[in-house]
């Protein structure tokens, strides 16, 4: 019986080294995807909600508004998406994309725009980037990891359509709300630094292959070190007296990160990484130096211009590393759903904007605009007085 006996602990200790083997695998998996499902939600909560954080009468508002829109978001895509293939494994990081597209076009919006609004804009935002994305997988076969190339500009120029239509001129001394005071610019600022750390891991999640994704990995991070270098340097050459504006790095810092978000993978060497984040850097100050918008958080400085250098460098690189036949069809597709999702971001953000010019949302006064005392209790906190604004 003692052969026996160690016959079959021997045959069975390769089993169980087996097991342990699949057990650690599994439990690996859910601690990797726990960790992109955490830098994903401290980018869209801590990132882009004190981004907009940056006016010194907004703070409340960006914030919190920013997490109520962030959630409803996400709920929304899921009932969305469950009528096409949400089953699909990788749907996470769709679904915070969809969030994140929405609090980027918020930062067009807010303080102007109350909550119910807003929520109207997020339901329909997503419901629009649903379409979007379904479009292009099935019409144009575009892969999971191009929803990258396209939401960038989706989010800018939908968020630029929305805030056109709500546009009304400020009275005579409210500029003052526009302008960005010391702690609110820290907190925007902050923002900015959330934003720029967690922005290759961004990059590089809905990839498949590892090798794919440490190339995004870094290029991404180069690209960005590159946009903070210029958007520093070229803030301090463009001041007469050679000082630093807060404003351009707030803009320009992530620059290099949007711009590197759809040919990442592609690029095969760190200087071609580098260009990228000097002419996003440039790009993006040049867009806030000479476009006269009503952008006070720089949405389409830090993603729609970078964005479409993106799609551009994207392009230039399939035709320089495919095959002649191979790259034309490519073209074709990409051109085809790059139309389709700029057209898809200007159509629904016009009829997102002209939907909530409607008096049933009771809009606050334009001279209500960028005050938190306007949709909350304020309170003063360091007098005697319980009185609300």
């Amino acid at each position: 019986t003692e052969p026996l006996n160690l016959e079959i602990m021997l045959f069975s200790l390769p089993l169980l080294l087996l097991l342990l083997l699949l057990l650690l695998l599994l439990l690996s998996c859910m601690f990797c995807l726990h960790a992109v499902f955490q830098e994903f939600i401290i980018m869209a909560v801590l990132g882009l909600g004190f981004l907009n954080a940056s006016l010194q009468k907004q703070g409340w508002s960006s914030v919190a508004f920013s997490l109520f829109m962030l959630v409803l978001a996400v709920q929304w895509a899921i009932l969305t998406d469950s009528f096409t293939e949400w089953l699909l494994s990788g749907k996470v990081p769709n679904k915070l994309t969809s969030a994140i597209t929405v609090l980027i076009s918020a930062g067009m919006v807010l303080g102007k725009a109350n909550l119910v609004q807003l929520t109207v804009m997020t339901l329909l935002e997503v419901t629009a980037i649903g379409i979007t994305r379904t479009v292009g997988s099935m019409l144009f076969q575009l892969d999971h990891h191009m929803d990258l190339m396209f939401f960038p500009i989706f989010a800018a120029y939908f968020g630029v359509i929305v805030a056109r239509c709500l546009a009304k001129p400020l009275p005579k001394g409210s500029e003052k709300k526009t302008q960005m005071a010391t702690p609110s610019n820290l907190f925007g600022m902050l923002g900015t630094l959330f934003l720029w750390i967690f922005w290759p891991s961004f990059n590089s999640a809905p990839l498949s292959l590892l090798d794919n994704k440490r190339t995004a990995l870094l290029n991404t991070y180069f690209a960005l070190a590159v946009s903070a270098v210029t958007a520093t340097s070229v803030s301090a050459l463009a001041h007469p007296h050679g000082k630093i504006n807060l404003v351009h790095l707030h803009n320009a810092v992530l620059a290099g990160g949007v711009a590197s978000s759809a040919p990442a993978y592609l690029i095969s060497s760190p200087w071609i990484a580098m260009v990228l984040g000097l002419l996003a850097g440039l790009i993006s100050i040049g867009g806030a130096k000479c476009l006269v918008t009503q952008d006070f958080s720089g949405v389409h400085y830090a993603f729609g211009l970078p964005g479409l250098l993106g799609v551009a460098t994207y392009i230039v690189l399939l035709l320089w590393t495919s095959s002649s036949k191979v790259t034309g069809n490519q073209m074709l597709t990409v051109m085809g759903a790059f139309s389709f999702a700029v057209l898809m971001s200007l159509a629904s953000g016009l009829l997102t904007g002209l939907l909530l010019r409607l008096k049933i949302w009771k809009a606050p006064h334009e001279a209500k605009y960028f005050e938190d005392q306007t949709f909350w209790e304020v309170r003063f906190f360091f007098t005697n007085s319980h009185d609300s604004f």
